[in-house]
Formats: C-alpha cells, structure tokens, sequence
C-alpha cells in the first residue's frame, strides 16, 4: 500500500486505496464517499473500561453527520463555509501562489529531476485558473496539522451530482510504501 503525504506539512492525505486518475499533468483526482458516521463512533479496546478511564458514561446514539472517505481516513479538517472557515476566493489565490512556490522550493531542494520540475511549472498555472473558476463548487480541506501553508484538498461532485472527488496537487505529495 502506498500512503501519499504533503510535502509541506508531511500530513498523509491519500493512499492507492483510492482510484487516482491524473488530470492536466500536475492534478490527481479521486472519487470519494459520503457516508453517515456517528460523532461518539470511536474505538474502545475490548475489555477496557471506560469509566476507569474517564470515558463518557452516557450510552447515547451521538450526532450523525455526513463525512467524505478521504476526510475521515486521513483525518482532514474541514473548513465549512456557514463556520467562516473557507478561505475567501481572493485569499485562496494569495494561498496558492504561497503555495506553488513552496512546492517548487520543495521539489528543487529534494533534488526532484528537471522533467518533474519542468512539468509543474508548466502545468501549474492553467491548474490554478481551472480551480480558481470553479472555486465556489469547491468544499475545502486541511491536512491534519491545520498547517496554513500547505496543500488544501478541495472536493467537488462530479457531473452525475452525486460521485463526490478530490483535487490534490501531484507534485506536493510523497509516496511512501507501508
């Protein structure tokens, strides 16, 4: 299995699991799903006590909420809209030219080949226009570290309006085999 962490923050964002198709040379896109999960569903060791260890006594149901594969998985944090979260369009442009610079120090600093160097710079800029016009589509999410600078995975439904996917930038993960 193959774990895809952001070179930035070194939060693990993907895996092989998910069927990666590679869009414009420097985007990777991967359909996801949404399921309904209960907000207490954490695991508890079989034999272990709860209250011995502080667990919540309460038995109920919990909240329910819908969730993303990816997003639970990979423990991504999203940045809602209704919360004031999302970054504003402006304020996503300003992210990702911070951004596209500190994957190509990135890129350059881990002695990447020139073709992969090249190939992002290249592809970078239409990437940036294609996103930046489908920006209000896009839910937005963060890695787990919340780290302001690094990749934001955006999720939009594809044109049967129910296949959710997610738009990572190739050139800002490292694969790493487990």
């Amino acid at each position: 299995m193959i774990i895809y962490t952001d070179i930035i923050s070194g939060d693990e964002v993907l895996a092989d699991t998910f069927k990666i198709q590679e869009v414009d040379k420097v985007l990777w896109e991967c359909d996801c799903r949404k399921y309904t999960k209960k907000t207490n569903e954490d695991f508890e060791l079989e034999g272990a006590n709860p209250s011995a260890e502080g667990g919540d006594d309460d038995s109920g149901e919990g909240e329910v909420k819908l969730v993303h594969d990816i997003e639970d998985q990979f423990r991504l944090v999203w940045l809602k809209t209704e919360e004031g979260m999302k970054p504003s369009k402006d304020a996503f442009k300003a992210h990702l030219k911070t951004y596209m610079k500190k994957v190509l120090t990135k890129l350059q600093e881990k002695g990447a080949p020139a073709e992969k160097v090249n190939e992002f710079k290249a592809g970078a800029p239409a990437a940036v226009k294609k996103i930046l016009a489908n920006y209000d589509n896009y839910d937005v999410l963060m890695g787990q570290s919340m780290d302001g600078d690094a990749m934001h995975i955006l999720i939009d439904f594809r044109e049967d309006g129910v296949t959710p996917y997610a738009t990572l930038w190739k050139h800002g993960l490292e694969e790493t085999k487990v």
